[in-house]
């Protein structure tokens, strides 16, 4: 239906500029593996420093753990059944905290995006909460919801929405105007004229905004991880710097790296059918 919404108003180019993204796929360098080795080069390049450094002896071990020592800290946790409870448990909180925060997101991006008056009445309150930084967050949320799942969800929940309400709302409000004005000739309004025209027309928008959402969301889980937790990524974190474990420490920051590489590469998928789809 949107692809007969853009042959009557002629406005594809502009309404769904994002959409056909053939620029981006034609910047990839060849197929899948080669981009994989590409994508390989930097963070072997670092590994081979960081061995070069502990073998010189630049750095104190203890400021400094070896890549074997990371490793094997690693292969410590997993022996013990830890390294695996650590890390479900932390991508559950985030996964449903993402999932919460991003659907809420787009829910009053999409009050405030498609009304004059809703905009003036969230804008301001909303713009002043997003300048809040997560670790005040921790001790109101403690507060209210008790040192429980509740408070850590809710945070990370926190820090997913702003990026899509942000990125999703100012999209909206630059929808092709024809665009619009044909779909209501097709008789829709409401639900109907948001799901069927303007969010397919912002659907580059809205991928971005998740892909902001869940770099936000990881961001968020360790502050979120500070309220009482006894399991998570956050928690070994912190544990890790009060025992003195740099080599625990290092392994939890490349942990992380990792699960938000994949989860990312998650929404990659799904932008991948979003295009299928409205492009």
């Amino acid at each position: 239906m949107a692809d007969r919404i853009i042959a009557a108003t002629g406005t594809a180019g502009s309404a769904y500029s994002g959409l056909a993204v053939p620029a981006r796929r034609t910047l990839l360098p060849g197929p899948l593996w080669v981009r994989v080795l590409l994508g390989a080069v930097i963070p072997l390049a670092v590994l081979g420093v960081w061995q070069l450094i502990v073998v010189l002896g630049l750095v104190p071990a203890y400021r400094l753990p070896s890549p074997a020592s990371v490793f094997l800290a690693g292969v410590d946790l997993y022996n013990r059944g830890l390294l695996y409870q650590h890390v479900a448990i932390s991508t559950q909180r985030v996964l449903i905290g993402f999932t919460i925060g991003s659907l809420i997101g787009l829910l009053a991006a999409s009050a405030v995006g498609l009304s004059k008056v809703v905009s003036a009445l969230l804008d301001p309150p909303l713009g002043a909460l997003r300048a809040v930084p997560s670790l005040a967050w921790v001790p109101l949320l403690g507060l209210y919801l008790g040192i429980n799942e509740d408070s850590k969800v809710t945070l990370i929940a926190i820090g997913a929405f702003f990026p899509v309400f942000t990125t999703v709302s100012s999209a909206l409000r630059h929808v092709d105007p024809q665009l619009v004005e044909a779909g209501r000739a097709y008789g829709f309004t409401g639900p109907r004229l948001l799901g069927l025209v303007q969010l397919p027309a912002v659907i580059p928008s809205v991928v971005s905004a998740l892909r902001l959402a869940l770099a936000q969301s990881w961001l968020f889980l360790v502050a979120g991880e500070l309220l009482g937790a006894s399991l998570g990524l956050g928690f070994l974190l912190v544990e890790s710097q009060q025992n003195g474990r740099i080599d625990r420490l290092f392994l939890v920051i490349i942990l992380l790296g990792v699960l938000g590489k994949i989860t990312d590469a998650l929404v990659g998928v799904l932008e991948k059918y979003l295009l299928r789809r409205w492009g």
